[in-house]
């Protein structure tokens, strides 16, 4: 077994010991969507104003937009996960709210996390709500047509930019999948609230500004969001196994990375660079999270991914089953077949 998840499973009653970072504060969540959505409305207002005189003074600030949605949508993940209120109803209610001003149906999207929560890390379960990873034996044997597919797909500009642009507002419009009968409507219902806002902003402003301001915010909140997930679960020395010999915790430990940001940025993301610790246990609040890490030294031998470092990742297109990698498409230049 991993000494670092041994640390942990052998620490008596690990469970107990964070279970007293699951009990979500109704006063820190309150305040973290005062926190949150008034800073977004009061930035659209301004971006509004600023774009009746020039859009070169909107510009500077569409990135401090982007970032603020993407606080939006780790409150909408939270709910999801059932761990922003205690109310099932509050995280419901809250979870539509966020999920309309972030493009993604609640329900269909809560139950593609859940499985990717339930199956990140193992080889057999690969697919629903996780990037598409090839081994490179599976890339080998590959026709030439799905090999032409996964390196476009695996390409950086259509996993950061095209991807994420089509992933939130193409994909997450149509109901598919298998979340059933309550993920469909809550596709439908967020189309319909996005559709009213839309409207609106259109009615009051023109369509035009609408999205002057909306298609900028929502693509570098989309890319940046799409880079989080990604160097969550696909960095040097990331853990992935076959399902007879997959581990829940070491998978947590070890198959979701600590990716340590600045303070700015750990804010705008909502403390999620903690994911080794939100993977273990889904159920903390993500403004418990940090209090976690630096309260039980059991979860800080793992070893930080920065800005910089996390950069390699970027080099990362196939897993290697032989030696328990990730590697680039040039590590296939060993391979005389190709």
């Amino acid at each position: 077994m991993d000494v670092i998840s041994s640390k942990v499973k052998n620490k008596e009653n690990w469970q107990d010991t964070i279970a007293k970072y699951q009990q979500p504060q109704r006063a820190k969540s309150i305040g973290q969507l005062l926190n949150t959505l008034l800073p977004y409305a009061l930035l659209w207002y301004v971006m509004l104003k600023c774009l009746s005189i020039s859009y070169w003074l909107v510009l500077p600030l569409i990135p401090i937009a982007a970032g603020l949605l993407v606080r939006i949508f780790i409150i909408f993940h939270d709910c999801g996960h059932g761990s922003f209120f205690k109310s099932r109803k509050a995280n419901n209610f809250w979870g539509f709210i966020t999920g309309v001003l972030t493009f993604t149906p609640y329900q269909y999207w809560r139950y593609e996390h859940a499985v990717h929560h339930s199956h990140a890390g193992n080889l057999d379960h690969r697919g629903v709500g996780e990037v598409w990873t090839m081994t490179v034996n599976e890339y080998l044997k590959a026709s030439r047509w799905m090999r032409i597919k996964y390196r476009f797909a695996r390409n950086p500009l259509c996993l950061f930019i095209i991807g994420p642009l089509i992933l939130f507002l193409i994909v997450h419009r149509l109901p598919m999948g298998t979340s059933g009968p309550r993920g469909y409507k809550s596709v439908h219902l967020t189309n319909l609230g996005i559709l009213m806002i839309a409207l609106t902003m259109s009615l009051l402003f023109g369509f035009k500004t609408y999205l002057l301001i909306q298609l900028p915010v929502l693509m570098i909140a989309a890319s940046a969001g799409v880079w989080l997930f990604y160097v969550q679960h696909q960095f040097e020395g990331v853990y992935w196994e076959r399902n007879a010999n997959w581990d829940y915790v070491t998978e947590a430990l070890k198959g979701s990375s600590f990716f340590k940001l600045p303070k700015i940025l750990q804010w705008f993301t909502g403390n999620i660079g903690f994911h080794h610790i939100h993977h273990l246990s889904p159920r903390i609040p993500n403004y418990f999270l940090e209090k976690c890490y630096k309260e039980n030294p059991m979860f800080q031998d793992i070893k930080p991914i920065t800005l910089l470092t996390s950069l390699k990742s970027l080099t990362f297109r196939l897993w290697d089953e032989q030696h328990n990698r990730l590697v680039g498409f040039g590590y296939l230049k060993k391979f005389k077949s190709l």
